[in-house]
């Protein structure tokens, strides 16, 4: 029964480990659609998302509706390739931070409030791609092997 009991627990552990690059890219490919989507709809909408960053009392709409919806749409699209993950995560988590504090404030009463509003959520995720970065399945990762690996010949192998 013990033996049974470790030979799975071995095999689990094993599978987690086989699949463990799979959260991360599901995370971040799932962010990478929400972001590119929203992007989108906002630059093709853009009178309307003015209006709604003016009624939220957010500075220079006029400016802001644009920036945003750019930060979204290039932060979507890197996120979707894996490129520059950490770096594309930071402006998309200030974007969760604005939209919680303007246009979510008034839902959020207490912690269990906060937690439940998707943008915090977002900003979660973000900030677990931010340290974690793009993971194995990412063009980081692609090209941190490419690079290495030119570095390490140059270098005759040494770090």
């Amino acid at each position: 029964m013990i033996r049974t009991a470790l030979a799975a627990r071995s095999f689990v552990l094993r599978a987690a480990s086989a699949l463990s690059w799979l959260p991360f890219a599901a995370a971040r490919l799932a962010l990478g659609v929400v972001f590119v989507q929203s992007g989108w709809g906002k630059l093709h909408d853009l009178p309307r998302v003015v209006d709604y960053f003016a009624s939220l009392g957010i500075p220079a709409p006029h400016l802001q509706a644009p920036f945003v919806a750019g930060v979204e749409l290039a932060g979507g699209a890197l996120l979707l390739a894996g490129l520059f993950t950490r770096v594309a995560s930071v402006p998309l988590a200030a974007t969760m931070v604005v939209a919680i504090v303007t246009a979510k404030r008034a839902d959020v009463a207490s912690a269990s409030d906060l937690f439940a509003i998707v943008e915090f959520l977002y900003l979660l995720l973000l900030g677990a791609l931010a340290a974690s970065g793009g993971g194995a399945l990412s063009l980081d990762a692609l090209l941190v092997r490419r690079f290495a690996t030119e570095d390490g010949e140059r270098t005759g192998g040494r770090s």
